[in-house]
Parts: structure tokens; C-alpha cells; sequence
């Protein structure tokens, strides 16, 4: 069975990680897809999220890392996904979450979404907030992966 991990990943935390790792012991094969959102003003460039999302899974074996635009559900259907996993860090995520694997149930006719709690160890990690430590110059490295740390010293400046 085939599940397809959406987000923007910018930039993709350890709580990400998490996630994927678990997600890829349950399917046998998981599609982390990062949107492409020209209307959303990132951090890091969408050829960045990808390479630096390869870097940090590179020991995983079942997974792909793929860039996609439009419907999430779309994609989903077109890479043959029969799942969308998505993370829950708090009850706050659960009601945008519901109503997005509800909108996504009814315009695919019935793809369903696996919703998998964070572990509590990185439920407070928000990728805005870690792109604001950063910027603030505080310590992120125990919130990315050491591949998202090292990119973002260079490219922020912090230490």
C-alpha cells in the first residue's frame, strides 16, 4: 500500500522526521510530497526543502521525496496513493485537519486520511516557530534534522 505525506517542509523539523519514519514501517511505500505554493512566501526554496528532505531520510529505504502543485487529493490519485498521512501535533490541528481529509474524502470518493499523533517529545515543534528562533538567532539544533541546521546557519547567520 502506497501513502503520500503532503506539506510545505519548510523547513522539515524532527517531528517531520518522526513521522515519515514511522509512517514508512506501516506502508510499503510513503510519497513525502512538498507543495509548491507560489502564493506562500518560504524560507527555503522548493529545490532546497526537496534535497535537504533526501538528505535527512536518506536511510530510509521505501520512501520518495517529490514536489507537487494543486489539489493534495489529486496528486494523491495520480501517484496512486491509496492513503494521506497526515501528523497531529494538538487538539488545535484536529479541527483544520478533519475538515481537510473531509473536503479530501468527498472530491476523491473516498480517499481516506491516516492521521498519526506526533510523539510528545517534538509535539511543540511548528516549522514557522523554528524559522522565527532562527531568525532571532536562537538554537534549533535539536528541532531539524543536522542537514536543516547546518542550511540554515549559512543561510540566517545564526551560531
Amino acid at each position: 500500500m502506497k501513502a503520500l505525506y503532503p506539506g510545505s517542509f519548510d523547513p522539515v523539523t524532527n517531528g517531520h522526521l518522526d513521522v515519515i519514519k514511522r509512517i514508512s514501517c506501516l506502508f510499503d511505500e510513503v510519497i513525502v510530497a512538498v507543495l509548491n505554493n507560489d502564493d506562500k512566501r518560504e524560507l527555503i526554496s522548493l529545490e532546497d526543502r526537496l534535497k535537504l528532505i533526501k538528505e535527512s531520510t536518506k536511510g530510509i529505504k521505501n520512501i520518495s521525496v517529490e514536489s507537487f502543485s494543486g489539489l493534495t487529493v489529486e496528486y494523491a490519485k495520480s501517484r496512486g496513493a491509496s492513503v494521506i498521512v497526515r501528523g497531529l501535533r494538538a487538539p488545535s490541528d484536529f479541527e483544520y485537519e478533519l475538515e481537510m481529509s473531509q473536503i479530501n474524502y468527498f472530491l476523491s470518493s473516498g480517499m481516506e486520511t491516516l492521521f498519526i499523533m506526533t510523539n510528545p517529545a517534538f509535539s511543540f515543534i511548528r516549522s514557522s516557530r523554528v524559522k522565527e528562533v532562527a531568525s532571532l538567532g536562537g538554537d534549533i539544533k535539536d528541532l531539524v534534522p543536522e542537514a536543516v541546521h547546518k542550511y540554515l546557519q549559512q543561510k540566517v547567520g545564526f551560531k
